[in-house]
């Protein structure tokens, strides 16, 4: 970070900013400063309230209080285009560009006005890209570029505005160490060229030779305001992420039996280089897989469901090698999954209730023959899912897409909690659920372990974590970063392994 003249004020600073949504605070009090010349790292877990600070600042979103000073002069954005003009820019973790465009057609789009002609786009492409050292091809289409390549044409389209003041949503999330690397040395360039750099992540091992100071976040607050990054150990920002609460142990009552799940040396797309995943599990047992989105999650449900397929490595259910069995064949030997997005991968939107909870028994028999559905039989099935999961105001013909969040989950929990089961994949169980409906799921999860299933949970969420498991593991880069007992779990533990220290 070099010298300011002094009385120079801060490039950003936000005071007291409060924000909520439907009533539930995302935002308390939290405060952020940014200096000329500074590359400052923003780091938390997910949901700390990290990109929601910036999108106030860049005016995606209002906030409910606190003020917003820009280059010393108070400015509180009420639009992007605000944000813009007074020289904020912001790269967001998901790419805003139309892939069948080219990179001149996607920054004319940007530009607007400003620029009449694809050919002058261009030129002005090729020229910021010389002067700020990043190798951009403007014609290129977007689809033929690597995340690297994309992420390079959405930083040029900030700096083609004028921005001065560059956030950077997780911008390593996506990349290999090589062009992390060359990413991270490129943000000082752009700060020692008089910029001003914000960096929301979560790596911390990875951008702390980079940056100059840094700011945690926990909950929606400011835990750590601009702490100058030479001076805080990574321990103590590992518990800052994390905190220092310890939930009280309301996991299920069993003990750990026989092995039913097996996984070794699994190998996906999105791994650190040589990594595979290595884990065990019990019957009668919870394991809980923490980490931050983006770290594998998504590709290791897929592949122990079945449907992506592994790169390297087996895995067995209840001994049974079911590395390349069909997700049919892995349902038969008791294998059932709650995945992340209810409607995405688990529920039929359009489909009734009755429906859903009959299309992973259609194919046994059980509702009928290959050619007729024995409605009323899957009508009486759904209404005692409905009594037994207290699924409110529905009836078994309602359309799934209509009920509530929380009783959309239950539906999903009703047909996955039947008495096949042996093996259960619970990732983010109660993710956007309120509290009541959040404590039944966790209910349900602990009622099935104690009757004999495995679970392995794998959620952000590190009190429903804490709360449920018997041992917890912690996923970075797409490996098992640590392994230990509940009882061996500190907070300190799970943060250096979140952020990479460990």
């Amino acid at each position: 970070m070099h010298v300011l003249p002094a009385g120079t004020p801060p490039a950003l600073d936000l005071r007291g900013i409060c924000k909520a949504f439907d009533g539930k605070p995302a935002l308390d009090d939290a405060h952020f400063s940014l200096a000329w010349g500074e590359v400052h790292a923003l780091v938390g877990e997910n949901g700390a309230g990290k990109s929601t600070l910036m999108n106030v600042a860049t005016g995606v979103y209002a906030a409910d209080h606190g003020s917003q000073i820009v280059d010393g002069s108070e400015l509180s954005p009420r639009s992007p285009q605000e944000a813009t003009d007074a020289g904020i820019g912001m790269v967001h973790q998901h790419f805003r560009l139309v892939d069948r465009f080219s990179v001149a057609e996607n920054v004319l789009l940007t530009l607007g006005g400003r620029v009449r002609s694809l050919r002058a786009a261009a030129d002005l492409i090729a020229a910021k890209a010389r002067e700020v050292g990043l190798d951009v091809d403007p014609f290129r289409q977007v689809s033929t570029l690597s995340i690297a390549e994309r992420q390079r044409v959405e930083i040029l389209k900030v700096l083609l505005l004028g921005a001065r003041i560059i956030i950077l949503d997780e911008p390593t999330a996506v990349l290999t160490e090589e062009e992390s690397s060359a990413l991270l040395v490129f943000t000082r360039r752009l700060a020692d060229a008089d910029h001003a750099v914000v960096l929301i992540t979560h790596k911390l091992k990875e951008v702390a030779a980079h940056t100059d100071r840094i700011t945690v976040m926990r909950h929606g607050k400011t835990v750590l305001a601009g702490a100058p990054m030479a001076e805080v150990s990574e321990a103590e920002v590992g518990r800052l992420i994390v905190g220092e609460a310890v939930v009280a142990a309301a996991r299920p009552q069993s003990r750990p039996g026989e092995e039913r799940l097996v996984v070794r040396g699994l190998g996906f797309d999105g791994q650190k280089r040589g990594g595979a995943v290595e884990l065990t599990l019990r019957a009668g047992e919870v394991l809980g897989l923490a980490g931050v989105g983006g770290n594998g999650q998504e590709q290791l449900v897929a592949c122990l469901a079945g449907t992506l397929a592994a790169s390297a490595g087996s895995f067995t259910l209840s001994g049974v090698d079911v590395t390349r069995a069909t997700p049919s064949r892995r349902r038969d030997l008791g294998l059932r999954v709650i995945p992340a997005s209810r409607f995405a991968t688990g529920l039929v939107r359009q489909m009734s209730i009755a429906e859903n909870l009959a299309m992973t028994n259609v194919r046994t028999g059980h509702f009928g023959g290959r050619w007729f559905l024995d409605r009323r039989r899957m009508k009486a099935a759904a209404l005692a899912a409905i009594e037994r999961f207290d699924i409110r105001g529905a009836g078994p013909n309602r359309r799934t897409e209509l009920l509530s969040g929380g009783n959309a989950q239950k539906v999903l929990l009703a047909r996955e909690l039947d008495d096949g089961l042996k093996v259960l994949i619970a990732h983010s169980p109660s993710r956007g659920l309120d509290v009541k409906a959040s404590e039944f799921v966790r209910d349900a999860i602990r009622a099935a372990v104690e009757a004999g299933a495995a679970c392995l949970l794998i959620s952000e969420d590190l009190q429903e974590v804490m709360g449920l498991s018997h041992r917890v593991a912690v996923m970075n880069g797409g490996v098992i970063a640590g392994n230990r007992p509940i009882a061996d779990v500190t907070p300190e533990w799970i943060g250096a392994l979140l952020t990479g220290h460990a």
